[in-house]
């Protein structure tokens, strides 16, 4: 984003957040050390502290979601192994096949349902027998927000224990599983009940300017540090990033709740509007349809009022700090203003 644009409303993600001035402050005064040596303070406290959190043993501190997420697959599973994991998942997706292309690992897709779950019977039926004409499945990968939506810790806890009495292991891509532990008003380890690993973005709703951890057993994290090592994730003296992780994972999961209801806000706002269908967002991602010809005039509106989404006729708008409830009015009125001197644009 050129320097114009810092004040601009970005709904595209809440990966465009930029650090708080108190995120900033601990990352200037963060003690560093070599972090491949494993003596960087600043990462092992983070890592430290995420462990705790969320209940695992250990932790690694990683650049991205998709390194994280490769890295758990990777220490999971073997050369001509199998993970189960839905369609519409972040990990058989948008992450490059990375599993595929640099594990050896099938990939298994399975329909989402409407809630974002993968079927039980779905996943009961999908596990092959012992048959060296089948790849072997060996981990059940599931996703927790999943398109903004929320998966509950029954569904969780059934998918999980499935899985273990099938001698999979279970991984949760919790990339945005903070705004789930907001929604359902739960604690962290209660929300990752019943994983083996999990994935959890720091560089999201959480804000801080990069990085993931991974957490799971000291078995499975030694694995995955020597994936890390070797995919280029050795990022040195690392704990000025991590201080920001840290500080995210301190200070900003409660006021999640404050992109939940500014989400909440934008839909209420886009209802009013005829010619759209706005589904109820779960947490801090809407999705409103709207006619086709109406993206492009509406695009170069919104863009000429400083407001950066991405306009399509499935349109995905989401809220995060830099967000505020004036900024979600201000969009509101925009969208309004377009489609009050658009009166001739078909709806849906």
């Amino acid at each position: 984003m050129s320097e114009s644009q810092q004040n601009w409303i970005d709904l595209r993600s809440d990966t465009v957040t930029r650090p708080t001035p108190a995120m900033r402050e601990l990352m200037h005064t963060a003690e560093l050390g070599d972090d491949v040596y494993g003596d960087d303070p600043t990462v092992n406290r983070l890592q430290d502290y995420a462990a705790d959190l969320f209940g695992y043993e250990a932790a690694l501190f990683a650049p991205s979601g998709t390194q994280s997420n490769l890295l758990a697959l990777l220490a999971h599973c073997a050369r001509g192994d199998e993970y189960i994991v839905g369609q519409e998942a972040h990990t058989y997706k948008y992450e490059g096949g990375g599993a595929a292309v640099l594990g050896s690992i099938q990939p298994q897709p399975l329909t989402n349902q409407a809630d974002g779950s993968i079927a039980l019977d779905d996943i009961a039926n999908a596990i092959k027998p012992d048959d060296f004409h089948f790849a072997r499945s060996r981990l059940l990968a599931l996703e927790n927000t999943i398109g903004g939506k929320v998966l509950p810790p029954d569904y969780l806890q059934a998918a999980t224990s499935l899985a273990h009495e099938r001698g999979l292991a279970t991984h949760l891509d919790g990339a945005r599983i903070c705004n789930a532990i907001v929604k359902l008003g739960i604690s962290p380890r209660q929300a990752v009940l019943g994983f083996d690993s999990v994935s959890v973005c720091l560089s999201k709703g959480l804000g801080a300017p990069i990085g993931s951890v991974l957490c799971g057993s000291h078995d499975l994290i030694n694995q995955a540090k020597r994936w890390r090592k070797m995919l280029g994730g050795g990022m040195r003296q690392a704990g000025m990033l991590a201080a920001a992780g840290l500080y995210a994972l301190e200070h900003h999961i409660p006021r999640l709740a404050e992109d939940h209801a500014n989400a909440e806000r934008l839909a209420n706002g886009l209802r009013q509007i005829s010619a759209l269908q706005v589904q109820t967002p779960q947490t801090n991602i809407v999705y409103a349809d709207l006619p086709a010809t109406a993206c492009a005039g509406l695009a170069e509106l919104l863009r000429e009022n400083g407001i950066l989404t991405r306009v399509t006729p499935h349109m995905r708008m989401v809220t995060h700090l830099d967000v505020s409830a004036a900024d979600i009015d201000k969009v509101l009125s925009v969208f309004q203003t377009y489609f009050s001197k658009h009166p001739g644009v078909s709806p849906i």
